[in-house]
């Protein structure tokens, strides 16, 4: 299988590992791969290499980063047959941990070029046109996602600290939600529209989501004060988040939000300013990804939680 490593030395904890794109490499003449490594030079360069790659006749691209880099190689190989594989690198690496994939870097290149897979069509999402894979969202969202990527050292604690100093300056959205026939008008500290079930470091905002569905999951979160906003983050990671009294959860295969105003929007991780006016679709099947032939390309099974957590976070 004639392969592509696409390596964002900038991503994440990549930052910390100089060595990596040296063991890469390594891997390749040890186990004589066809295949080579090109390293991003800068914002949108990994989409370039992915699109070159398809043109070359390779049969697996792998990204070797965060989302925001398995983003931009995802939409070179969006509605091609050219498969997409991970070697997850970044802070939160929501897609692989959704799809089960090794959090090591020699699992992945493992995984990524030996028999134990398989090749699965999963769905995609455009929001005003720019392509997703993992999640997209605005209000509190997007903000955090803004602050985040000004950092020069991430990782869980960094995104923690930002996000806490992001619940300091709250401010509600008024949004109109339309999905199909029907019309919410809301205030909202928050909107994520999710393709897989989390953010990353399995905090779920979607619970339940399945990436392989044709549809999309909307999570509004409601203008609530500091205190309550606080008590949902702990439902993030017990995976309950969609049962509470201050969340709405809608899906579908498309959303329209209106917003009084044009903002930011994040994909994937990453922000852009953009209109009042998002639109939201889904693109099932668009994109072939590499996963373990064990694991299933669906989120698990929700788990009942415990009465004792559901009472402390209301």
């Amino acid at each position: 299988m004639k392969t592509c490593f696409i390596f964002n030395p900038n991503s994440g904890r990549n930052r910390q590992r100089p060595r990596l794109a040296g063991v890469i490499r390594e891997f390749i003449a040890s186990r004589s791969l066809d295949a080579h490594l090109a390293t991003t030079e800068g914002p949108g360069h990994a989409t370039e290499l992915a699109r070159a790659a398809v043109r070359s006749g390779h049969d697996l691209v792998v990204a070797v980063g965060g989302d925001g880099t398995m983003n931009e190689v995802a939409q070179g190989l969006i509605h091609t047959p050219v498969a997409l594989a991970l070697v997850p690198c970044g802070s939160g690496n929501g897609l692989a941990l959704h799809l089960g994939l090794p959090r090591s870097p020699l699992g992945a290149l493992q995984l990524a070029t030996g028999t134990d897979r398989r090749i699965v069509a999963v769905d995609t999402g455009t929001a005003n046109g720019l392509p997703f894979v993992n999640a997209m969202g605005l209000g509190f969202d997007a903000d955090v996602s803004q602050r985040f990527n000004g950092l020069t050292r991430r990782g869980l604690p960094a995104y923690i600290r930002v996000a806490c100093a992001a619940l300091r300056n709250l401010r509600s959205e008024h949004c109109i939600v339309s999905a199909g026939t029907r019309r919410e008008t809301l205030e909202v500290l928050l909107i994520a529209v999710a393709n897989s079930d989390q953010y990353g470091n399995n905090a779920r905002i979607a619970p339940g989501a399945r990436i392989d569905d044709g549809r999309l999951d909307l999570v509004a979160v409601h203008s609530v004060g500091l205190w309550r906003a606080g008590t949902l983050v702990p439902r993030l990671f017990l995976g309950t988040i969609d049962r509470s009294p201050h969340v709405t959860r809608l899906t579908g295969p498309r959303f329209v939000i209106d917003r009084v105003a044009p903002g930011l929007i994040h994909t994937d991780g990453e922000t852009h300013p953009t209109g009042a006016r998002i639109e939201v679709n889904v693109q099932p099947g668009s994109l072939n990804v590499l996963v373990p032939a064990a694991s299933g390309v669906v989120a698990p099974a929700r788990k009942a939680t415990p009465a004792r957590f559901a009472l402390l976070f209301p």
